[in-house]
């Protein structure tokens, strides 16, 4: 049999106050819409078909290569958002899977589930269903007495009694395809909302004497929609609990799951330990046996085996094998952390590649230079790349040795074994075992201390 995928993404979201549309919202690194598509995706239909309306072209963008789009031009409910996929979909044979984008915790293991239930029971259309320890909000699932489906009420419509009931309706569905569009066809908007309810299709489905199931899920928390900001962090913390757990799983120990956050498409190899109040974003990739410890923030970065990353920020850069880096350092774009580099306390390097074994200990700035094998950079050195108008670049040779706070003003480039003598401000290049002193002469001025007015005070004596 044939799948088919509807994802509806045309409303707006006016709850969540914002100006970006509901869902493009992020939740762990991807756009709740991003979620909804990627696991129906992994269930393999023959093709997925995306509604959108508001901030159609962004959600285009966001979803290229993994959907095809219609576009509802006016938000005129479920039913008239199902429809406006006529052309693509109403001559197809097999079933289609309904479902809606700001429903981002729905996993592919349940969404397939639906389809062989649907499948398995010959069902002319099937509700995914969940039992809601608080059902406010949702479309309740009215029964027979022989348990089955006689239609979904949605909230403003219910009564007192209807609205009592705890199973509701997640929002997903799955339709015989060809009777799915010849039923939209029937809806009116003869409710409060004055909409067109794709809920409405499952009365049309029964007046016709056509076989109506529900599959209740076990997971209640998959269903929840995201329509506010309150919504979205919950939604967030489940899902940052089910990628810790996978992660867990896979041999990351994590010493306080619940406060490391950790995005969707993070990797992380096995015996990594991440501390609490870690935060890991991004395409990030983690090799194993790292130490990740706590306030230590890592985004788009490659990081590669048995490195420590000591309460520091990780941006967009590279570190390699045995490397290790802070506290509270920086790593900004483009930097490249080679083999056995130690990276000591506050200190920043950008779009800077930093050899093997060398070191840079502490309070140092490393902007746009290369330093080579077993470099030694003192403490508060600054190379100075900014000339107000250009950044330039310097280049500092194998075990060469930068004397403390000194300052190198690129463009210049430091030899192989060559030497800065401590707080030079270097300008030209420094030869090959050369040493370079770039400061003024030490002057002693003697009975200094006699100039100063405190000299004749017998408290300082």
């Amino acid at each position: 049999m044939k799948k088919f995928v509807v994802v509806l993404a045309a409303g707006k979201g006016t709850r969540m106050k914002s100006k970006l549309y509901k869902v493009l919202h992020q939740v762990c690194g991807k756009s709740m819409v991003e979620h909804v598509v990627e696991a129906a995706q992994a269930i393999k239909p023959d093709k997925i078909v995306t509604v959108v309306g508001n901030g159609a072209e962004k959600v285009k963008t966001v979803l290229a290569g993994k959907s095809e789009f219609v576009l509802q031009k006016k938000q005129l409910g479920t039913g008239d958002a199902v429809l406006t996929a006529e052309k693509q979909l109403a001559q197809e044979d097999g079933a289609t899977l309904v479902i809606t984008g700001d429903t981002p915790l729905f996993t592919s293991k349940t969404l397939q589930k639906l389809f062989d239930y649907h499948q398995n029971k010959g069902n002319a259309a099937t509700v995914l269903t969940a039992q809601a320890p608080n059902p406010y909000g949702y479309g309740r699932i009215i029964r027979d007495e022989q348990d089955n489906v006689l239609r979904i009420v949605e909230q403003k419509d219910g009564s007192p009694e209807e609205l009592k009931i705890k199973e509701i309706n997640t929002g997903v569905f799955c339709f015989d395809n060809k009777q799915l569009f010849t039923a939209l066809k029937q809806v009116t908007n003869d409710n409060a909302q004055g909409e067109y309810y794709l809920t409405d299709v499952l009365e049309i489905l029964r007046n016709n004497n056509q076989r109506i199931g529900a599959y209740k899920m076990h997971d209640f928390s998959e269903s929840i929609g995201v329509n506010d900001r309150i919504a979205l962090a919950q939604a967030t913390k489940i899902m940052q609990k089910r990628i810790n757990e996978q992660h867990m799983r896979e041999g990351v120990t994590f010493v306080d799951p619940d406060t490391a956050y950790i995005d969707a498409d993070v990797k992380i190899g096995s015996d990594t330990v991440i501390e609490g109040n870690v935060v890991i974003k991004g395409k990030t990739v983690i090799g194993n046996n790292c130490l990740i410890t706590a306030g230590s923030r890592i985004i788009d970065s490659q990081i590669s085996n048995k490195v420590t990353i000591t309460s520091s920020t990780i941006e967009g850069a590279k570190m390699a094998d045995h490397s290790d880096i802070g506290p509270n350092s920086h790593l900004r774009t483009n930097s490249i952390i080679e083999a056995g580099v130690h990276i000591g306390n506050f200190v920043e390097v950008k779009n800077a590649e930093i050899g093997q074994n060398s070191k840079v200990g502490h309070l140092t700035y490393v902007g746009d230079a290369t330093l080579g094998k077993d470099v030694n950079v003192g403490c508060g050195t600054i190379f100075a790349n900014y000339d107000g108008v250009q950044k330039d670049h310097t280049t500092v040779g194998n075990r060469s040795f930068i004397g403390s706070g000194s300052t190198l003003v690129a463009p210049v480039n430091v030899a192989d074994h060559a030497f800065i003598a401590a707080d030079s401000t270097i300008t030209k290049d420094v030869s090959q075992y050369d040493m370079a002193i770039a400061r003024g002469k030490q002057v002693n001025k003697p009975n200094y201390w006699h100039r100063l007015p405190l000299a004749n005070d017998p408290n300082w004596q």
